[in-house]
């Protein structure tokens, strides 16, 4: 038999992916249909894991910057979103393509989360089927190639990039990365232009939805190695290949290496604009090494052996033992040796393992972004390595134990099926905990130690939930755990200043702002905590900080302009309400808070005109209709005034001070007194 692209001759071993056992060979029915039954159980398998995640809710962390509460995304595909996706580096990321995807499904789905949990849910659904077709395309082996997509789909590892829309990200960038590998076996098949155009270009597309396809050139050149028999025969890359017979394959993938360049330079000044990349003092480079180490152990530990999954793992102080370094070292020493010296005759030992080495390397700590030690969703590309090994090996090395052919197929078939089963029993179980903020972080608390983030998120769901006390008590505890986490601050300060404790809450603030978290509408805020307090001159003087750092934010200056009038200081108050108008004419609130002003100084004729264009904008301005309805009583337009004075009592019926100028109008009308 030859290999169904490289075109020479196979070693006698079964070594390859193209290399397929008897089983294989001679399985029910022609491999076309076999190919598809196969894909349908894929699908099936996928869908009775995940098809319940449509109707979860968002999660507290990230979900509301990314969707929820993103005004760029929530308003759709826009030629302002699409510029904003392409330039920003908000969340310490630059990945325009999955903002644009998100905002599509804005469109189409509206503000509720089914339609991005849906996206999520087929993108993984196409990328199990993609893998699969990919691995058949270049081995010829459906069931080993079905097994790896199997474990791929149903993995609990896998669980945070499907069920988590944030991570949309993660299964957008996959498609596109699975994508490329399948033009890439069709280049290898018929080399052109054309063909590495477009694996250029697929790559390219996931680099936009997420940098993690930056090793791809490095993963294409160990396919070139197994299955794809690109280097000369018999040789394996380092281990005997002619003078310069590999060099083909390598110079080929400049332009994809140039790509994986272009990216991290991107990826490391948006991570660094975003404050995410952990400083030297908290993360020296020794904690680093050793983390990474016992990352890579762990990983393999958790795909055995998937249990006390979480979201995120927290870096703890000691964690990283001696025992554990030792242990996760000689793991990863071990399995290297013996990938090593399989080279040979077990190429697939070696490719599957440097493929997990090598596309953890960009999110494995060397580099820290964040808090977390590691993370579930960093698996989702990798361990389709390991998968392969395990796919391979077994039957191989079942081979040399078990004689008997029906004997190997039983046992590989039960085998397989029911870890197959297994899995997909614990994934239902961790997508189910991905139901909404509460139910997950509960879990990730009951598993984890010291895990400020889960804390953090657990008091954010119950501030919504109009439980500031109980959030208190959360937030108190991700500040203990991690003195310096700033957004645990200003989420304590919303807490306190709802529970009436504002001397606590502008404490708190502070403290955030101490920490680095810069936020103008933070600092309005607390502006407006400190004139409940009396305290004008630190309320302007907050302001106008929020000012130097967001100028054109006209927020900023209709509080200024609010803090100045209650001062007295009408003139500047009227001048900051103006320059307002010049940036945003049809800004209502500004326009009503002008017609005040010029009320009191007595300009009537201006101030009827401004409440008039702010009811024109916005009809049930009830500012608005009180002060226009008081100016024309006192112009004796009596009914006018009864009109405004009934349209802002529809809107606001409990307001006695409307009442009572409506009836004072009404009798002004009839000539009463």
């Amino acid at each position: 038999m030859r290999s169904p692209l490289a075109g020479t001759a196979e070693p006698p071993a079964p070594e390859g992916m193209a290399r397929r056992s008897g089983a294989e060979r001679k399985g029910p029915g022609s491999p076309g249909r076999l190919s598809w039954l196969l894909a349908l159980a894929l699908a099936v398998a996928t869908l009775v894991v995940y098809a319940r995640v449509v109707g979860f809710e968002f999660i507290g962390l990230d979900d509301a910057s990314y969707v929820a509460s993103n005004p760029f995304v929530l308003s759709g595909l826009t030629r302002d979103g699409i510029a904003w996706a392409f330039t920003t580096t908000y969340q310490a990321n630059w990945h325009p393509l999955t903002w644009i995807s998100l905002m599509i499904d804005a469109d189409l789905g509206g503000k509720g989360p089914w339609l991005f949990h849906l996206t999520n849910v087929l993108l993984h659904l196409a990328n199990t089927l993609l893998l699969f077709h990919v691995l058949l395309k270049m081995t010829s082996a459906p069931w080993r190639s079905a097994f790896v997509a199997a474990l791929f789909a149903v993995h609990p590892l896998h669980v945070e990039s499907v069920a988590w829309i944030t991570e949309r990200k993660d299964v957008l960038s996959t498609l596109f990365w699975l994508l490329a590998m399948l033009a890439y076996v069709r280049y290898v098949e018929r080399p052109g232009t054309r063909r590495y155009v477009l694996v250029a270009a697929a790559m390219a597309l996931g680099l936009l939805a997420k940098s993690m396809l930056v090793t791809l050139p490095l993963v294409l050149l160990l396919l070139d190695w197994w299955p794809l028999r690109r280097f000369p025969a018999g040789s394996v890359p380092g281990r005997g290949a002619p003078k310069g017979g590999a060099w083909g394959p390598i110079r080929e993938k400049a332009p994809l290496v140039a790509l994986s360049l272009i990216s991290s330079v991107v990826t490391v000044y948006a991570q660094s604009a975003g404050g995410a990349l952990g400083g030297r003092e908290a993360f020296p480079l020794g904690r680093r090494l050793a983390n990474a180490v016992i990352s890579y152990g762990a990983y393999i530990g958790k795909m055995f052996w998937p249990t006390k999954l979480a979201v995120p793992y927290p870096l703890i102080p000691g964690a990283a033992t001696p025992g554990r370094l030792l242990a996760a070292a000689v793991l990863l020493v071990a399995v290297s040796a013996l990938a090593y010296r399989a080279a040979r005759r077990r190429p697939y030992l070696a490719v599957g393992w440097l493929w997990y080495l090598v596309t953890l390397v960009p999110v494995i700590g060397l580099v820290q972004v964040g808090i977390q030690s590691m993370a579930d969703r960093y698996t989702y590309v990798p361990l389709i390595g390991p998968f392969v090994m395990v796919a391979w090996g077994l039957p191989d090395a079942l081979q040399g134990i078990v004689r008997s052919r029906v004997r190997r197929r039983a046992i590989l078939a039960g085998a397989g099926g029911v870890a197959v089963l297994a899995l997909m029993g614990c994934a239902y179980v961790q997508a189910g905990r991905w139901r909404n903020t509460s139910e997950l972080f509960t879990h990730v608390v009951s598993v984890t130690e010291l895990n400020a983030t889960a804390h953090n998120a657990l008091g954010l769901d119950l501030y919504e939930k109009g439980r500031p006390e109980d959030a208190i008590a959360h937030y108190r505890e991700a500040i203990r755990i991690a003195p310096g986490f700033d957004l645990a601050y200003a989420n304590l300060g919303a807490a306190l200043s709802r529970t009436g404790k504002t001397d606590e809450a502008i404490a708190a603030y502070r403290e955030a702002f101490r920490l680095r978290l810069e936020s103008p509408g933070l600092r309005r805020t607390v502006a407006g905590l400190l004139m409940t307090e009396g305290r004008v001159d630190e309320a302007v003087a907050e302001i106008t900080k929020a000012m130097g750092d967001a100028p054109g934010d006209v927020s900023l200056r209709k509080a200024l302009g609010s803090i100045l009038a209650r001062q007295g200081r009408n003139p500047e108050a009227m001048a900051e309400f103006r320059a307002v108008l010049r940036e945003k004419p049809d800004d209502a609130e500004a326009l009503g808070n002008l017609g005040t002003l010029l009320m009191k100084q007595g300009n009537l004729e201006e101030a009827s005109a401004r409440f008039a264009e702010a009811l024109r904008i916005e009809p049930d301005n009830v500012p608005a209709h009180k002060n226009l309805g008081v100016i024309l009583a006192r112009q004796g337009n009596y009914g006018a005034a009864i009109a405004h004075f009934t349209d802002a009592l529809r809107v606001r019926p409990e307001d006695e001070g409307i009442r009572k100028n409506l009836d004072r109008a009404k009798d002004l009308a009839a000539g009463g007194r």
